[in-house]
């Protein structure tokens, strides 16, 4: 780790390994899920920190990004599935909100 990154780690959702990647400390983290968000560009874990950072999130493929552990640090097998590393994005300096939303679980329309 250098001076200007910290180790920030996640879960996968899928099986909760976890993954360690170094990013820098001004994170814009918002979720991490199993599906893309329609219309976002992911960089991979392997790409440069730049290429990473300027994009609308990290495409992670557990176990194969590099070493996973448990929850407590201990080594284990990733379960090879992909997982997604949303950041909160803007337009026009606006959030934009990840469809389908990222919170407060599934949402329907049950008007006729």
């Amino acid at each position: 780790m250098t001076d200007d990154t910290i180790t920030v780690r996640y879960t996968c959702p899928h099986c909760e390994a976890v993954t360690s990647l170094e990013r820098p400390p001004n994170l814009a983290d918002r979720s991490v899920t199993k599906l893309t968000q329609p219309g976002w560009e992911y960089a991979t874990a392997n790409d440069s920190a730049e290429q990473r950072e300027a994009a609308d999130g990290i495409e992670f493929v557990c176990g194969e990004d590099g070493p996973v552990t448990d929850l407590e640090g201990g080594s284990v097998d990733g379960c090879g599935r992909p997982f997604y590393l949303n950041f909160v994005r803007y337009e026009q300096g606006i959030e934009l909100e990840p469809e389908p939303p990222t919170y407060g679980g599934p949402r329907f329309d049950f008007n006729e």
